[in-house]
């Protein structure tokens, strides 16, 4: 594992943008250093490491992700949810409590949003005898992100999103003044809009939505 992560830091750091990193940072309101790779280049370089063939065994999985998240660099957590995701088809139900860290620890929209459509997603599909119990523990914190998870894991279910728990979760979450929170909530039922435009429409019309979470979900119904 420590061979694994040395070679990517090595890889990371060797091209290494220090004007694109200052721009990265500053973007991220100062939160998170930055090694300065575009996207497109990390996913370059990082593409040997995820290579199935070369990929760890997952009971390590846990350990590895940890070590990434402690890295001061943004990019070795945008590498780790990618990595993940690599295992998606062998998640497990404890897999779980890994996505919470996740979550939890060094949270900003460009993690989150990433593991609660990729990786929750995935779970709750996997999983439903877990979601519901779940989703009201995440809802009763005061943890924007896991309310956060909670509204956007269903954002790509077209036909099979639930509308009682999106009803549900939604209606919990009411009267917050946070912006993650309303944002998400305007951006699944625009989302939602393209597959059912009838049901978004009667529920906006009958939610006290905040004017940006209703401003968000109507924008392609006008």
């Amino acid at each position: 594992m420590e061979e694994y992560i040395k070679s990517l830091e090595n890889e990371f750091a060797n091209s290494a943008d220090s004007l694109v990193a200052m721009h990265q940072k500053a973007y991220m309101r100062d939160q998170f250093d930055y090694y300065g790779l575009k996207t497109p280049i990390r996913r370059e370089i990082q593409k040997p490491f995820l290579i199935t063939s070369y990929l760890l065994p997952k009971e390590v999985l846990p350990k590895l992700i940890k070590i990434l998240w402690s890295k001061p660099q943004r990019e070795f957590q945008h590498f780790g949810q990618e990595l993940v995701f690599k295992y998606i088809k062998a998640q497990e139900v404890e897999d779980i409590l890994l996505y919470e860290y996740m979550i939890t620890n060094k949270s900003w929209w460009d993690t989150v949003d990433f593991i609660a459509v990729k990786l929750l997603g995935a779970y709750f599909k996997k999983f439903p005898e877990t979601k519901d119990a779940t989703i009201k523990k995440w809802l009763k914190t005061n943890n924007i992100w896991l309310q956060r998870s909670a509204i956007l894991f269903q954002l790509k279910y077209k036909k099979e999103l639930d509308t009682l728990v999106l009803h549900n979760t939604i209606n919990s979450l009411l009267g917050s003044k946070e912006f993650f929170i309303n944002k998400a909530i305007g951006w699944v039922l625009r989302e939602y809009s393209r597959t059912n435009p009838n049901w978004v429409v009667e529920f906006v019309a009958n939610t006290n939505l905040e004017p940006l979470s209703r401003r968000e979900a109507l924008r392609l119904l006008k």
